[in-house]
């Protein structure tokens, strides 16, 4: 019997575990932030050092994109998959501190990168650690806290995000304009490393689903008589991705070898390379898998968490470089000021959308996709009017207003769409530990954030660059801002996908 497999032994009537004191229980819930705010410092602070990186390595900013995205995203969201499968097997705390000691030693690694390919091959490495280090706490919040609390507590852990990236800017920034672009990543990444042990030494890993709600004799019944799924439908997604991988590769090796017109050889072997650990991981998990795939609730969720994804990495990763390019800040002053930013409206918004889902989830499930999708059509005007400070102070005060007027304008309409584009973390991630049994979570998880991350930060931060290059002929050093107004109708899109996702949830909800 797998722990994958739902049987009539485990479908026996039985009390959830008595749960952990409330201090013990939030205080693992401080350690996971802190963890999650070491991830995405480490992750996020290419984007403050932007600037030297570029003037070091000569890179445009499709480059840039290139070592921003897909650099990491590419095995940050094939090897959680398998990671995570693990993690729903053996110790979840053991999986996240050997996860997190990798990804910050790779960060400090990065400071000693000679060249655009071995800074290039140091963030997939950071990639490779990240990918043990979320879909696992997602799985132990839901074994601490009851499903009433859960889209807080999720909200709660996500807090890591603007923690992260306001001292990954704040941090990274200040270190870089003192000490120079080496320093930041070395110091963040030791950081990382010494915080390790904390985590294995005083966390406990708790029983599967022992906050679970108490099943009735007839739930009990009713799961027990219920036949046992396949795996059909996740070996043959991992087929497919297997397959595709095989097809590239061939192509590489024949536009290498022979000489033939067919592409760039290296983004074929890249791309072939990529699809194959997608089937491989799509293999390893085929169970869970094969219950997701069929579950329109789960693509609508994925989907439209890596819409929105796009311009949230995306526009996260370039506005350090648009503030210094379009709003003619230094360094350490777009360190400080986008830092505040990061901070407030980031803490805001992802715990006003937990807590807003879980009081409006008692009138039904689909309260959890549809506040985000609210936010994110609120989100897009707002970030266009805060990109434009100068214009709209100008409708009041004659010649648009001093500087620090524009900038202080700027700053507080920024706290809206900062917050309102982060408040699908606590509602989404919450409602898909729903879509599977208990001892499936972290998986379901890992292949929640494959598409969420694969999507999300490898196009989302490639395509700003991409089209700021595209544009650049046009506009010049305002190409950033004309970039960043296309990627608008991501959010769009997110919306109408979480709109769909909440008709779906209810059919597809497990308790």
């Amino acid at each position: 019997m797998t722990t994958e497999t739902l049987t009539v032994q485990e479908a026996r009537p039985e009390r959830p575990e008595r749960p952990e004191r409330p201090g013990y229980r939030y205080y693992v819930l401080a350690v996971l932030i802190l963890i999650y705010m070491l991830n995405f410092l480490d992750r996020q602070i290419i984007g403050i050092l932007a600037a030297p990186l570029k003037e070091e390595f000569g890179m445009s900013d499709s480059q840039f994109g290139l070592l921003g995205g897909i650099a990491f995203a590419s095995v940050y969201s094939t090897l959680a998959i398998p990671l995570a499968w693990l993690a729903d097997r053996f110790s979840r705390v053991w999986i996240m501190t050997g996860a997190l000691a990798v990804w910050s030693g790779f960060t400090a690694l990065c400071g000693m990168a000679g060249s655009f390919g071995q800074l290039f091959l140091c963030r997939m490495g950071v990639g490779i650690g990240e990918a043990g280090g979320v879909a696992p706490a997602y799985s132990l919040i839901a074994d601490y806290f009851p499903p009433h609390q859960r889209a807080r507590a999720m909200a709660a852990f996500a807090f890591g995000i603007p923690l992260g990236m306001a001292a990954g800017t704040l941090v990274g920034g200040l270190l870089a304009a003192t000490y120079g672009w080496r320093t930041a990543f070395i110091v963040v990444g030791l950081l990382g490393v010494l915080v390790a042990p904390l985590l294995r030494l005083t966390v406990r890993d708790p029983r599967r689903g022992g906050t679970d709600a108490i099943k009735t004799e007839a739930q009990v019944a009713a799961l027990a008589a219920a036949p046992v799924g396949t795996d059909r439908a996740g070996k043959i997604a991992a087929q497919i991705m297997l397959g595709l991988g095989a097809g590239l590769l061939i192509l590489g090796a024949l536009s290498w070898l022979m000489g033939m017109s067919l592409g760039n050889p290296l983004v074929l072997a890249f791309g072939g390379l990529l699809a194959v650990v997608i089937g491989i991981s799509l293999m390893i998990a085929r169970r869970t898998a094969s219950v997701v795939i069929k579950k329109p609730s789960f693509w609508l969720l994925g989907l439209g968490a890596a819409s929105s994804s796009v311009c949230g990495y995306g526009v996260a990763g370039w506005l350090p470089l648009f503030f210094m390019r379009s709003f003619d800040l230094t360094l350490k002053q777009t360190s400080i000021y986008y830092s505040g930013i990061a901070l407030i409206g980031g803490i805001l918004g992802i715990w006003l959308g937990g807590m807003i889902a879980d009081k409006l989830s008692k009138k039904g499930k689909g309260a959890y996709p549809l506040t985000p999708a609210i936010a994110f059509l609120i989100s897009a005007p707002c970030f266009i009017l805060a990109m434009n400070s100068p214009w709209l102070i100008g409708l009041v005060l004659p010649g648009g207003g001093s500087h620090v007027q524009q900038l202080t304008l700027a700053f507080l309409i920024f706290l809206l769409p900062t917050g309102l584009n982060l408040a699908w973390l606590g509602p989404i991630t919450a409602a898909v530990q729903h879509l599977v049994p208990a001892a499936m979570r972290s998986t379901a998880s890992a292949l929640f954030l494959l598409l969420n991350n694969l999507l999300g930060i490898a196009v989302g931060f490639y395509y700003f660059g991409w089209m700021s290059d595209l544009l650049a002929p046009r506009f010049g050093e305002e190409s950033l801002r004309w970039a960043i107004y296309t990627g608008m109708g991501f959010y769009v899109l997110a919306a109408i996908l979480l709109i769909g996702a909440s008709r779906t949830l209810k059919k597809d909800w497990v308790d």
